[in-house]
């Protein structure tokens, strides 16, 4: 019978957020849960579900029974402060997070600000040689701030109208940019974080699976403070033998390195039937299975296959991302860029990237600023020190040895990353407003991506096109 137009619908649409200052995280996780096997409304279940209620039903079935995707619906915002960036590494490591980080480009860091490893408690003259370096490497810093504050006021005098105050900042933010290249690993940061407990479990268990005592107690204080949040969600949070043998930092070899230029980017694979798969991707979403598609594709000409890749994105904007279709496409890099630089690439985190343990051993970069105020010699005095502490630690403490590397060292990394996350990297990372360190290794991986497939990036909505750029730039 069809319902008089007057009458009220059970079926009406409702949106309304359940709020934690109501329920608790588990109890909210519990009432999504629910809804999959009762017709009431959220609000409904929810006043039936107790603090009590959630932990059993979370004792069976996410932990019992293994359904943990009901821990995603369990969100936790911890504020993390004063661990090594190291640490912070190793924690940020997690694909499904947030993470608002204390910035080296917008502050400056404090003297003494750097963690002492209580590996080293047992050690006393290499624990005494450890503070002194560091301690050496932070005056070091303040030195090539002073320096580069005054290199800097002789080139760039004071705008009409600028304020003392505005003037100073535009010039401390150039310097703290480049010399926080000198500061150790060891250097402290705070973080925010905000991660649902399925994810923040797996964080808690790769940190108290570490090598360094520091991660095994960060670890263990976020499992402690989890659960005064969900006590029965991150509750089995744990050390892993698996994930401890397999995140061990080795000993280091005898084995000279090979020598890495400034810039060191290689593509070392990519899809070479890219226009077949990303063709057939997007005709599969007209309907009809795969094989179809893929046939489809396989009978057009490779301009048609172009064409049809090219219409897929001929109208994207600058913060559009690009169809899903093209994750079925993609590359593999090498890179060798510095510590800091490798931190922010780490961000890109739907990307894979594997990286190594800390090393001194592929030399380091100078930042141009500093070269141009002629203070390298401040600056490659205090990364001389940290290479031989590197030295001294790795010996005893492999692991430990990557408190004393600069945030100048370069690292070496190798990234799977598919033709989306390339249009979101390529456009973010190349902008005029990307640190140096890292702009121009990303400059140089889309030269190459380019230069291979560049029917595939001719699309690609740059904010600031290099001069090598062989597209018309769209207004």
């Amino acid at each position: 019978m069809q319902q008089p137009p007057d009458q009220q619908s059970d079926s009406q649409r409702r949106i309304y957020p359940l709020s934690p200052r109501d329920l608790t995280e588990e109890q909210i996780a519990v009432t999504f849960a629910m809804t999959s096997r009762r017709p009431e409304p959220f609000d409904e279940i929810a006043t039936q579900v107790s603090a009590e209620r959630a932990a059993d039903f979370n004792e069976r079935w996410v932990v019992g029974y293994g359904h943990a995707s009901v821990a995603e619906h369990a969100v936790l915002h911890l504020a993390v402060e004063n661990i090594s960036r190291l640490a912070c590494d190793t924690l940020e490591d997690n694909r499904l997070a947030s993470y608002t980080e204390k910035s080296s480009r917008y502050q400056v860091i404090d003297p003494e600000s750097f963690h002492i490893p209580s590996e080293l408690d047992n050690l006393p003259a290499l624990r005494a040689e450890y503070v002194s370096v560091c301690r050496a490497l932070f005056v070091a810093y303040a030195q090539l701030i002073d320096g580069l504050m005054s290199h800097l006021r002789t080139r760039q005098p004071q705008r009409d109208g600028e304020r003392d105050s505005a003037y100073d900042l535009r010039l401390r933010r150039q310097a703290t940019d480049a010399c926080r290249a000198v500061l150790p690993a060891s250097t402290l940061t705070n973080v925010g974080v905000t991660a649902n407990a399925r994810t923040l479990e797996h964080a808690i268990s790769k940190l108290m699976s570490s090598d360094l005592a520091e991660e095994r107690d960060v670890g263990s204080e976020l499992r402690e403070q989890g659960r005064s949040i969900t006590p029965t969600l991150v509750k089995y949070a744990d050390h892993s033998a698996y994930l401890a043998g397999h995140r061990q930092v080795p000993a280091p070899t005898d084995e000279a390195a090979p020598e890495a230029s400034p810039i060191s980017v290689r593509l070392l694979d990519y899809d070479r039937d890219a226009t077949r798969k990303l063709a057939a991707a997007l005709l599969f979403r007209r309907g009809g299975d795969y094989g179809h598609a893929l046939a489809v594709s396989e009978a057009m000409t490779e301009v048609q296959r172009i064409e049809l890749i090219d219409g897929a994105v001929r109208d994207i904007g600058p913060h559009d991302a690009t169809p899903r279709e093209f994750e079925l496409a993609g590359y593999t890099f090498e890179f060798v860029f510095d510590y800091g630089a490798m931190r922010e690439f780490r961000r890109h985190r739907m990307q894979t990237y594997l990286g190594q343990p800390l090393t001194v051993a592929n030399g380091c970069d100078t930042p141009p600023l500093v070269e141009q105020s002629g203070l390298t010699d401040v600056f490659e005095s205090a990364v001389s020190q940290s290479e031989r502490l590197y030295a001294a630690l790795a010996g005893e403490r492999p692991a430990v040895a990557q408190y004393a590397v600069t945030h100048a060292h370069r690292q070496r990394v190798l990234s799977r990353m598919n033709l989306r996350e390339c249009y979101h990297l390529f456009k973010l990372r190349s902008s005029r407003q990307a640190h140096r360190s890292i702009r121009e290794p990303i400059l140089e991986a889309m030269r190459l991506a380019v230069a291979t497939q560049p029917e595939l990036f001719q699309r690609l909505p740059l904010r600031n096109a290099p001069e090598w750029w062989p597209f018309p730039i769209s207004s």
